[in-house]
């Protein structure tokens, strides 16, 4: 073996151990920039589309959008980033952002704990119906006042529920509202507005988790 052919040995060797995923395995996540990562998930680009720029783009779009707002649709429109590619990509980015973004976000996942979202509402003199988005994970995403009035049956209508909803790109939501008269008797007129959220949301792929009501004395699904 020639002193060339040793040289060029050694920088190929060098290069590999350069590369994210390589350098992930002898040093460590903690070794790897912010891009790096994104490298070592994207792992390689296809024709024409070097997996470094593909990594960039991905980058920018995340600090464009927000982690919180990304969607597969976001990742897919990077060029070089295929359908399987991106499923994988988004997954694995969604469950950083499930598993390690801030616990102080609420998993609303029961009745009890809706409740407690709606503490500001339950001595309201006037009736309040508010919307809770959440995503995949069942963690509140924003809450919206859908309107404040004396009948809820008039002041609620999908449009108003489900526009904000589709704007959070809520996996799923929850509808309250309060009872200014202290009572938990959930009325026809309840029953009536759940059943028609709940066939909308069936209609758009938002499913309606449950309708809580809320007051001084307590709270009851109407589900």
């Amino acid at each position: 073996m020639t002193l060339n052919s040793n040289i060029k040995g050694c920088e190929g060797m060098i290069n590999k151990q350069d590369l994210p995923r390589e350098k992930l395995k002898l040093r460590g996540p903690a070794a790897l920039s912010d891009i790096e990562l994104l490298q070592a998930v994207i792992g390689s680009g296809g024709k024409g589309n070097d997996y470094k720029q593909i990594a960039r783009n991905l980058s920018a779009v995340i600090k464009k959008v927000g982690i919180s707002n990304l969607s597969i649709n976001d990742v897919k429109a990077i060029k070089g980033i295929g359908e399987a590619k991106a499923t994988v990509v988004f997954a694995a980015l969604e469950y950083w952002r499930r598993k390690f973004t801030s616990q102080s976000i609420p998993v609303v996942d029961s009745p009890e704990a809706a409740a407690k979202e709606l503490d500001d509402i339950k001595d309201k003199k006037q009736e309040y119906v508010v919307l809770l988005t959440l995503d995949g994970a069942r963690r509140l995403i924003n809450k919206h006042t859908i309107s404040i009035g004396t009948l809820m049956s008039s002041l609620v209508h999908p449009r108003e529920v489900f526009s904000p909803a589709i704007a959070d790109r809520a996996a799923s939501i929850i509808i309250a509202h309060n009872h200014p008269s202290g009572t938990l008797a959930v009325s026809e007129q309840d029953r009536t507005v759940t059943q028609r959220i709940r066939d909308a949301g069936d209609l758009l792929g938002i499913p309606l988790d449950d309708h809580i009501i809320v007051s001084n004395t307590g709270f009851v699904s109407a589900f």
